[in-house]
């Protein structure tokens, strides 16, 4: 039996609150069960020095959790002096997830920085916070568009994200924490919204895992990404 007596192959409850920051252009309040991040996008009118000159944009991110969003406090980052190997791992695959569905060209000579914060985890936060940029990174571009600044969308592809695993032998999607703590293997996948794979990241925790293991987890992701992505959908034209 899993938590909340959920099917193998369901989702948690996923909720997409947009505008919840009202100076970003683009924002939203993801939540993934008891997985709650705030995501917001930033429209920067300079990009990094390296692109200066290249007559494209780019697409950043950083990702952080609150002090509390676990059962026990967590030391600020800020406070030690330095980010953590685990923050700089998420943050790096949510920019390099959301570059995938964007036409750099199109852009211009900006970047868009998305702030990913966990309020509170439970297993999933660096899908959560992926699901819920590309909403934020939408409507920061449709904002652009809006305003007359870009005269065409950007964005190529949806990018969503969902966790799968072994757990007690059987493959789950959407695991919880408590799940997570006790899988034989666990996965991050990344897809586009027309079924590409943006980046995989699957390892085993005690024994290896099968090929046909592997190809049941590959399936519920499909399955997920699908759901959530006709969330984000119904999100960005609330």
């Amino acid at each position: 039996m899993r938590p909340n007596s959920r099917a193998l192959d369901e989702l948690r409850s996923i909720t997409i609150e947009t505008g919840v920051s009202p100076y970003a252009e683009g924002s939203c309040l993801i939540k993934f069960g008891n997985t709650h991040v705030l995501c917001t996008a930033s429209v920067d009118e300079n990009v990094p020095r390296w692109m200066k000159g290249k007559g494209k944009g780019w697409v950043t991110a950083e990702y952080g959790m609150l002090p509390r969003a676990t059962h026990t406090r967590n030391r600020r980052e800020a406070a030690a002096g330095r980010q953590g190997g685990r923050t700089m791992e998420i943050q790096r695959l949510i920019g390099r997830a959301l570059r995938a569905g964007v036409d750099m060209k199109k852009l211009g000579e900006r970047q868009i920085i998305l702030d990913c914060d966990v309020m509170q985890a439970d297993g999933g936060t660096r899908t959560a916070s992926i699901t819920g940029a590309w909403v934020a990174l939408k409507l920061a571009t449709q904002y652009l568009q809006d305003e007359g600044v870009l005269h065409e969308d950007p964005i190529t592809d949806m990018v969503a994200a969902v966790s799968c695993g072994i757990v007690k032998g059987t493959c789950r999607l959407d695991l919880e924490y408590v799940e997570d703590a006790a899988a034989q293997a666990d996965a991050n996948f990344v897809l586009s919204g027309t079924g590409g794979i943006i980046e995989v990241q699957a390892s085993a925790e005690d024994t290896p895992f099968a090929a046909d293991e592997f190809a049941e987890l590959m399936r519920l992701a499909q399955k997920g990404i699908g759901e959530l992505t006709v969330l984000q959908t119904a999100a960005i034209k609330a």
